[in-house]
């Protein structure tokens, strides 16, 4: 298939998530996403309610994430993460799989963890999305947190935070698609730069692209920045 750049635009995640962004910066993030005509615009918890305020006229959503980029904040803190981003307005969470639970196998602990914050958002008709940063694992792992993300009742699995080892690659999204892709919608993120690699994840079949260089990647340029 091919696709158009506002077909591209209608599956991006632009993310503004850099730790020194400014409200300056989030105010320009914002003009551009509704300018591109992104699906929305990812956020940190702080800055969400003003993304609200900024996208309200527009059709861009406002997601966001949450226990990033660690996933190591406890259950009940993540639960409450969900229903403050909630309350402020967000329309979709991209929470981070508590990845040091995995890695020790407590594979309950890492249900019950997700579960906390799917409990909430579904309450609210919010979709929540779980970031494996799959950097760290290995493809049979990534296929198994896929499995506990399914039990858990997320809706999406999602590849990377941008800010830890690797990217999203092809390896990853074919084992998602191939675990959970016919239940579950998946996500690739992580150093998307360039027109061409966001073109052939949507070819391979992930549902949404988390993006940092949306308007260089959308305008068919390749981005210098790291994210």
């Amino acid at each position: 298939m091919n696709y158009t750049k506002e077909q591209v635009a209608k599956t991006i995640d632009h993310a503004v998530l850099k730790p020194d962004y400014t409200d300056s910066d989030l105010r320009k993030h914002a003009e551009m996403c509704i300018r591109e005509g992104v699906f929305s615009m990812c956020v940190k918890p702080c800055d969400i309610a003003a993304s609200v305020r900024m996208l309200k006229d527009s059709d861009v959503k406002v997601s966001c994430v949450l226990s990033f980029p660690h996933g190591a904040d406890t259950m009940a803190t993540k639960a409450f993460q969900a229903q403050q981003a909630i309350n402020d307005g967000a329309d979709e969470i991209d929470m981070v799989m508590n990845i040091g639970k995995f890695l020790s196998g407590d594979y309950e602990y890492v249900v019950n963890d997700i579960k906390a914050v799917v409990d909430v958002a579904h309450k609210n008709d919010v979709p929540v999305k779980v970031i494996q940063e799959s950097g760290f694992l290995t493809l049979e792992q990534v296929a198994k947190a896929c499995e506990l993300s399914y039990e858990a009742g997320a809706d999406f699995v999602k590849t990377s935070t941008g800010f830890g080892p690797g990217s999203a690659t092809p390896e990853y999204i074919d084992i998602m698609l191939k675990t959970v892709g016919n239940k579950m919608k998946v996500k690739a993120s992580g150093g998307i730069r360039n027109w061409e690699t966001a073109v052939a994840f949507l070819q391979q079949g992930a549902d949404r692209l988390g993006i940092g260089s949306t308007e260089a990647v959308l305008n068919g340029a390749v981005s210098k920045d790291d994210y």
